[in-house]
This record gives structure tokens, C-alpha cells and sequence, in this order.
């Protein structure tokens, strides 16, 4: 995808003095550091901001932004970097807003199942600071992404078919607004019919109406009994059929995850496993031990339906682990299949009844091409994730990557499903907003402009202004 065409305007000096001030050594405009902070995790071409502020409070982005808004420059948030649309890509240059170093937990309540967290405060850090109190945070996007990030993008992962998304799971935020202004979301409470709900227009905003700096989340008890699985199965078909059937018999399973051949030798290579190289399953219970199970019962029944070979289990916390990280390695191992490649990673999302027609057509499509891919997804929601390995040196590979996304994606839309069931829109699908929403990108528009009416706050992301 090619970046929208936005005029580039040098930064003010005096800005970037007026922040040198403010912030000291923590205002860099050294080459290394801004082209860092000007690409993410995709294949999408970066783009380096002017100057990076590496911002330590809410105060302190307020300040930042005030300044920013005086001399009409540009500000694009960052967390971690590990976006796969293009998310914190500079188009017009300007401030980058570091988060990273707030990574303060600011609150927990064990009795009312939630916390607070500085923006900066990444997944694993928070499940590390609950770890003695018997509660986690299960939103799992496989990277150790901050939780501001994983908020502004509507992150999800291989929990989400369980425990939602962070759509769910954020009960509040505090924001600054494009003018400085700081507001709150909303208060603690579980549910609230006050007002518009604006933390749901936050989340999943890509940094475009404003910078998150607070993050109330829910948190979950720890399950007594948790299992772990992996199944075989002899085509994509029977494996989806598998997940369609457990979710419709309304087995609640924690996470259900497919991987198709090419994927699965690559974790094999990768992560030193010796898995089945076939259509495979992963699956997570949760539960009490009696009930997690009856769980794995069910699902045996089901999957030995389908072709299933016998579960391997992944029973010890170690063995757990490995597996599951070998998952969320697996657009590593996918690229280490071809040395040197770029990735190209796309998602859609489709209503589970449509899941099996949508991969099995997308894998028809894969067969017919050159280009070497592997296919990966959280199926359990409909949700289900390519990566094109591709040489950047050769453009009839990007062309042919581009065209079997836009036939993935035209699939997912006339099926009633979206374009990105958790990668967002970035400026790498934004084509694919206007497909998949016609004209209420417009009343996206209207809020955008009232919010943001100078176009600051990463701009070219999401929608076209």
C-alpha cells in the first residue's frame, strides 16, 4: 500500500527548541532515533518523524502537545512499535510522542477486578506485577505491546474467543485532546448509560483523535485447571469445521488457533518442535479441573469427528509456554523460511458460519501463486491471518502480494465480514475502510474534524483528510 500523498513540512526550530527545554535530553532528533520511531512491524514503507519526546507524565504530553498545536505540527503517539498497518509512520513528519517510559501501575483493585496503568505499561509487565494476586490481564496479542498502544489500535489475539477484546476489557482512559485538553473517558463502573460511550470511540482510534496516557482494564481471575492442546487434522476444512462445531455447541474454550502446513513447518524449524506438518489446531482450557475437563472431552468427541489424531498435551506451566510461544512466533519463523524476505501480514474477519468457505477460497488462491505464504488465525472468532513472504527487490511479488489481499479482503466484505479483525487500518487499508463502510466514514470524518480540526494528531491514518 502506498502512502497517502501528504505535504511534508520542515519542523520549526524554535519547537524543537521550546521541547529541548521542557524536556532536556529526553528530546532527540538524531537520525537513528527517529527513523526507530517511523516504522512498525510491517512490510508498509516507514516514515521517520522530525523529533522524538519521550514524554515521563500526562503533564508532560500535555505540555508537548500544546506546542505541537502552537506551531500546526504534526504528532504521531508511539508505544512499542509493533503495529502491522503502518500505524506510526510520520507521513508529515513532526513530533513522535513516546510513551514507553510511562510504564507505571497506578492502581489495582483485587475486589473490583480491574487496574490502572500509565499508557506505557506493556502486557507481560502488568500480568508480571498481578502475578501474586491471583489475577491476570488476558488480552494476548502475542507481542509484548504497551497497553496504550494496545488500546488506540482495538488490539485482541489468541484469548479474544473467550475474553474479548480490548474493545471489552477497557473500562476507562484518560486522554489529551489535540489542544491540550485532558479528559476521562469515563469512571470505573461496569456498565454506564451516561452519555456517549468515549471510550469506545478511543479505542481503536490509531492515535487520531488524541494521545492516550491512562488505561483502566478489567482483570480476570487465574483459572484453577489450564490445559493446553495440539490437534492434527486432514485438511483446513476439517480443522475449521472443527472450531465451527465447538463454538456453535457453545464450549467454552479459551483460545482455538489454526495453522496450516507452511506454518507449521516453520515453528517446527524455528522453535525446535516436531509437531505433525498438517492442519492443526491449538487449543487452551480454562476452567475448574472438573470442568476444564469436560471441556476437552467435548472437543475430543468433536474433533475425532473431523479426522482429528490424538491430543498432544501441553500440560506444565513450561510446556504451556513453549508452545504457546512458538504461536506467537510464528510470523518469525514464517519469515525465516525465506532469508532476507520482508513480511507482508493482512488479517480479515468473517462470521464463523462463512469461516470455512473464506480459507478454503483464500487457499485456492495461495495455490495458484508463486508467492510463499503461511496462514495463521485466531479462528475461534472468525478471524484468521496471512503473512506474504515477499523479496522487496522484486516488484511484481509486491504486485502479486497486493492482489491476493485485495481478493482476501473483497472475500471477507461480501461475506459480512471486515477488512482487519485486529491488525486496524493504518494508512495500509484505508482503501479498504471506504469498502467495507461506504458512507459512514463520512460521520468518521465529521468526528475527526470536530476533535481534530487541524488534522495533528497522525494524520493519513485510518480515513483520508
Amino acid at each position: 500500500m502506498t502512502a497517502p500523498a501528504l505535504v511534508r513540512v520542515p519542523i520549526n526550530p524554535a519547537l524543537v527548541e521550546a521541547l529541548r527545554q521542557r524536556l532536556g535530553d529526553r528530546l532527540s532528533t538524531a537520525a537513528a532515533v527517529c527513523e526507530q520511531h517511523g516504522k512498525d512491524e510491517s512490510y508498509h514503507q516507514p516514515h521517520a518523524p522530525d523529533a522524538v519526546a519521550f514524554a515521563h507524565s500526562t503533564e508532560e504530553v500535555v505540555d508537548i502537545v500544546k506546542l505541537c498545536a502552537r506551531y500546526s505540527t504534526p504528532i504521531v503517539p508511539f508505544g512499542t512499535g509493533t503495529s502491522l498497518e503502518g500505524h506510526v509512520a510520520a507521513l508529515k513528519g513532526g513530533v513522535c510522542i513516546d510513551l514507553s517510559q510511562m510504564n507505571r501501575v497506578l492502581r489495582v483493585s483485587a475486589e473490583d477486578l480491574d487496574a490502572t496503568v500509565e499508557a506505557g505499561v506493556t502486557r507481560k509487565q502488568l500480568n508480571e506485577y498481578l502475578r501474586d494476586t491471583g489475577l491476570f490481564f488476558p488480552i494476548d496479542p502475542g507481542a509484548d505491546a504497551s497497553l496504550g498502544g494496545m488500546s488506540a489500535t482495538r488490539a485482541s489475539g489468541t484469548n479474544a474467543v473467550r475474553y474479548g477484546t480490548m474493545r471489552e476489557n477497557v473500562l476507562a482512559l484518560t486522554v489529551v485532546l489535540p489542544d491540550g485538553q485532558v479528559i476521562q473517558t469515563a469512571h470505573r463502573a461496569r456498565k454506564s448509560a451516561a452519555g456517549y460511550d468515549l471510550t469506545r470511540l478511543f479505542v481503536g482510534s490509531e492515535g487520531t483523535l488524541g494521545v492516550i496516557t491512562e488505561v483502566t482494564v478489567r482483570l480476570y481471575g487465574i483459572p484453577e485447571a489450564i490445559l493446553a492442546a495440539v490437534c492434527a487434522f486432514p485438511s483446513i476444512e476439517d480443522a475449521v469445521n472443527t472450531v465451527i462445531l465447538t463454538i456453535q455447541s457453545g464450549i467454552p474454550v479459551a483460545r482455538i488457533e489454526l495453522l496450516d502446513e507452511p506454518q507449521m513447518e516453520a515453528i517446527n524449524k524455528y522453535s525446535k518442535l516436531n509437531h505433525k506438518i498438517a492442519p492443526t489446531l491449538f487449543f487452551e482450557f480454562h476452567g475448574t479441573t472438573a470442568g476444564a475437563a469436560e471441556q476437552v472431552d467435548l472437543v475430543k468427541q468433536i474433533a475425532g469427528e473431523y479426522g482429528g489424531d490424538d491430543f498432544r498435551w501441553a500440560s506444565s506451566q513450561e510446556e504451556r509456554s513453549k508452545l504457546w510461544q512458538a504461536r506467537h512466533d510464528a510470523y518469525y519463523a514464517a519469515l525465516a523460511l525465506r532469508p532476507g524476505s520482508k513480511g507482508w501480514p493482512t488479517d480479515v474477519c468473517v462470521p464463523i458460519s462463512r469461516l470455512a468457505e473464506c480459507i478454503a477460497e483464500t487457499k485456492a488462491d495461495l495455490a495458484q501463486s508463486s508467492i510463499p505464504s503461511a496462514l495463521a488465525g485466531h479462528v475461534g472468532d472468525g478471524n484468521f491471518h496471512l503473512i506474504f513472504m515477499i523479496d522487496p527487490n522484486r516488484p511484481e511479488e509486491i504486485a502479486e502480494a497486493s492482489r491476493l489481499n485485495d481478493r482476501m479482503v473483497t472475500r471477507a466484505l461480501a461475506m459480512d465480514g471486515t477488512c482487519t479483525g485486529e491488525h486496524g487500518i493504518g494508512y495500509g487499508k484505508s482503501d479498504f475502510l471506504y469498502a467495507e463502510h461506504g458512507e459512514a466514514v463520512q460521520v468518521m470524518a465529521a468526528i475527526k474534524r470536530a476533535i481534530d480540526p487541524d488534522n495533528l494528531m497522525n494524520p493519513g491514518k485510518i480515513m483520508r483528510i
